[in-house]
């Protein structure tokens, strides 16, 4: 099965830092970022790995290359203006059913999270939905960070996802931006169409077509210099043992 990381964001919040270097390569505990995500997608055996790019992009490709010292097969996918979430699937398509036949299902994650997720609890729920009359898709959640108190979604005890109840904004959850989802879901946008992702979750929602499950282990969306400083001061710090994705 293929894994695709979201890597074109421009990384505002990171600046200056991401005015000369894309956010996936800023370096945090002595590798970039994107490079502790494509190790621990290898370690889960996901080696077809396709990798979007728009903000010097050309910066990503000459320091990853065809992703061999790595032990994974790097697809990338250039969009020159980013074309958000959907459409950068969208754009992607190609890439992701290229190969042998997968069901249609592949795993994408954000280029810029740090976290211990094991990507291999995946697999089973990847083959469950393989196939699937109706596509779907089944999203991680993690519990509220400080900087989105509200989260996303709510999480249900059958494990579909639905809108939270603006009563009790405390039962969501928030996306942690590790995902499966059927090609299907995106074969009806045009190529190069910037497409955000968001009506396509509230829509599986709506359908009862989207599931989720919670991970309570480390997950950190690293955003701004302070964040990256810190969690790099955290994984340099003496007998840390960390193995981050």
């Amino acid at each position: 099965m293929k894994a695709m990381i979201f890597a074109a964001g421009r990384g505002d919040r990171m600046r200056p830092l991401t005015d000369t270097c894309p956010k996936p390569l800023l370096p945090v505990g002595g590798k970039p970022l994107i490079v502790w995500k494509i190790e621990a997608l290898a370690r889960a055996g996901f080696t077809d790995i396709v990798i979007n790019h728009a903000w010097l992009g050309e910066q990503l490709e000459a320091a990853l290359g065809d992703g061999a010292r790595h032990g994974v097969r790097i697809h990338w996918s250039a969009e020159g203006s980013a074309l958000e979430t959907a459409g950068g699937i969208a754009r992607a398509l190609p890439l992701l059913t290229a190969g042998p036949a997968d069901g249609g299902i592949f795993l994408a994650v954000s280029g810029d999270i740090f976290c211990d997720f094991d990507f291999r609890t995946l697999l089973p729920r990847a083959r469950e939905m393989a196939g699937a009359a109706r596509p779907r898709m089944h999203l991680v959640m993690v519990p509220n960070p400080p900087f989105h108190p509200r989260g996303d979604f709510a999480l249900g005890p059958d494990g579909r996802l639905h809108m939270p109840d603006a009563a009790n904004p405390g039962e969501a959850l928030t996306f942690g931006n590790i995902g499966l989802y059927d090609t299907r879901l995106f074969r009806d946008i045009e190529p190069g169409e910037k497409v955000a992702m968001s009506p396509y979750y509230r829509a599986a929602i709506a359908d009862g077509t989207a599931t989720g499950e919670r991970f309570d282990g480390r997950w950190e969306n690293v955003g701004t210099p302070a964040q990256l400083a810190a969690l790099d001061a955290a994984l340099t710090a003496p007998a840390t043992g960390t193995r981050g994705a």
